[in-house]
């Protein structure tokens, strides 16, 4: 089977923060859009920013690894050079990392490399790489 592109719509307060920061932080090109939404390709994913002015980030999180992981939270596992490449942008636009880019289970099934950020409406999101992709699934 072949992978297909994922769909995600989520709220943001703010287009035009989330369209500085999808489209000029993060690299993801802008798609269609309107004056309550906009589509963008987020590593050959289609997600959609829709405006809610009252978009609220939820405050929950869950430990693993020793780090308390946000929930909800979306992102996509990327090859090791573009998830570097990735935090060191995220990184040079000052962006605070939630969980800093790091490789966690080390030695063990599922070693990868993560990070943490918030969008400007408190979006959680997670990028990650893994050395050899069959540790995606590994148990």
């Amino acid at each position: 089977m072949t992978l297909r592109p994922f769909h995600l719509a989520f709220p943001v307060h703010d287009l035009a923060a989330a369209r500085a920061f999808y489209a000029g932080v993060l690299g993801c090109p802008e798609g269609r859009s309107s004056h309550h939404w906009i589509d963008f390709d987020l590593f050959g994913h289609q997600i959609v920013a829709h405006l809610d002015p009252a978009a609220k980030p939820v405050a929950v999180s869950n430990p693993v690894d020793g780090h308390d992981v946000p929930v909800p939270h979306f992102g996509v596992v990327l090859t090791m050079d573009d998830w570097r490449a990735l935090a060191d942008r995220v990184a040079a636009a000052g962006i605070a990392f939630g969980i800093a880019p790091h490789v966690r289970f080390v030695g063990q099934p599922g070693e990868q490399a993560t990070m943490f950020f918030h969008d400007p409406s408190g979006n959680a999101l997670e990028f990650k790489a893994f050395a050899d992709d069959v540790m995606l699934f590994a148990t």
